[in-house]
């Protein structure tokens, strides 16, 4: 299949995709729609992520504790949100929770390898995931993380998202949050937390289980790099450091599926 169908089969799905959500959210009223509101004033105690990793770990008689400790954003290293943001989602506070032009851009990577091996979600989508759903690959979990995470943009302040995400995001086995993550890896609070560390917490949230912050891999070094760079660019990142110019600009793919739990 040559590039120009696989372009248009990628702008078909996307259009189809983006219909469908918008005809949905404008039309069709929400009976089993997760009770969103809440989260302005309510800090989430569980996930279904986490559910799912628990009923993993009990199943293989894994003793692996659960580890969360929330955090306000004031209490979070600005490092670390500013490495978070470049890693995983540059255009957070302009987006409406989904990028279209990412999901293309992805979908397309994915049909000319033959694998799924780029995300294309924004930090919203990737906390409507984490917080409601499954990481299955239906494509009807999908369309439901799409429209959840227009419904968490419609109801929450960008700030609470991104609060919410950094105190819920997976980093490890039973390592939930950026307080976790902190004390885990580097035995600090998150509010402390350096700029080399920061980064090393940001380009691993693409599969924190094979490459882990302490990974000392050459695409963990590569994807550090990168984020780093992205920093630099976004001009969230202005002291003495690398020369911008000797560092990569291209995005490192993982060379192979995500080792992590299985969820069937």
């Amino acid at each position: 299949m040559n590039e120009r169908k696989l372009l248009l089969i990628t702008f078909l799905f996307t259009l189809l995709i983006g219909g469908g959500v918008a005809v949905y959210q404008s039309r069709m009223p929400h009976p089993h729609v997760p009770d969103i509101p809440l989260l302005k004033s309510h800090n989430p105690k569980t996930t279904a992520l986490i559910e799912i990793r628990k009923n993993f770990y009990k199943r293989k008689n894994k003793d692996v504790e659960i580890q969360l400790a929330w955090r306000p954003l004031s209490q979070i290293s600005p490092h670390l949100i500013d490495a978070v943001l470049s890693a995983e989602d540059d255009g957070f506070f302009m987006h409406d929770g989904v990028e279209w032009k990412d999901i293309r851009k992805a979908a397309l990577y994915d049909l000319k390898r033959g694998r799924r091996a780029r995300g294309g979600s924004t930090i919203t989508q990737q906390l409507a995931k984490n917080l409601y759903l499954s990481p299955s690959k239906n494509p009807l979990r999908k369309l439901r993380e799409l429209i959840l995470a227009y419904r968490l943009e419609k109801h929450l302040t960008k700030k609470r998202i991104l609060e919410i995400y950094l105190n819920v995001v997976e980093w490890g086995p039973g390592i939930f949050g950026a307080e976790a993550a902190a004390r885990f890896y580097y035995d600090k609070p998150a509010g402390l937390l350096s700029i080399d560390e920061s980064v090393a917490l940001a380009a691993s949230l693409p599969n924190p289980f094979k490459y882990g912050p302490q990974s000392a891999s050459v695409w963990t070094q590569k994807r550090r790099e990168w984020v780093l760079r992205r920093m630099i660019e976004s001009e969230r990142l202005s002291v003495p450091g690398p020369d911008v110019d000797e560092l990569d600009i291209s995005e490192p793919i993982p060379p192979a599926e995500a080792e992590e739990p299985s969820n069937d």
